[in-house]
């Protein structure tokens, strides 16, 4: 199924920013960042931007790029492995192994 005009903008931003990035970084810190924008897409685009740029799609849902003005990203860790429950109203619940986590932050501290 293609992707809707925002979705395909969002992802080329996201796509854009990750190569920007891994430029800046090693090899294995470019991997992370890369896995964890596959995490964001598969749990969180439908909420939240993920992008440098875009508005979230729900009000409710702040910009990951703005994350890191409300929250140590890092603290976000623990919530993260012990599963978030509600961030904002509309947030499903999820859970994120090790490996997901640390991923998930790279891609946020990414952002910056």
């Amino acid at each position: 199924m293609p992707l809707k005009p925002r979705a395909a903008t969002a992802a080329a931003a996201v796509a854009g920013a990750v190569v920007v990035t891994a430029l800046f970084q090693s090899p294995a810190q470019a991997q992370r960042v890369q896995r964890g924008v596959v995490i964001a897409r598969t749990y969180c685009v439908s909420g939240h931007s993920i992008d440098k740029v875009s508005p979230s799609p729900l009000k409710a849902a702040p910009p990951f790029r703005d994350l890191h003005k409300k929250y140590s990203v890092e603290t976000l860790q623990e919530a993260l492995a012990e599963g978030i429950v509600t961030g904002h109203p509309s947030m499903p619940e999820f859970k994120f192994d090790t490996d997901q986590i640390g991923d998930f932050i790279a891609f946020l501290n990414s952002l910056r």
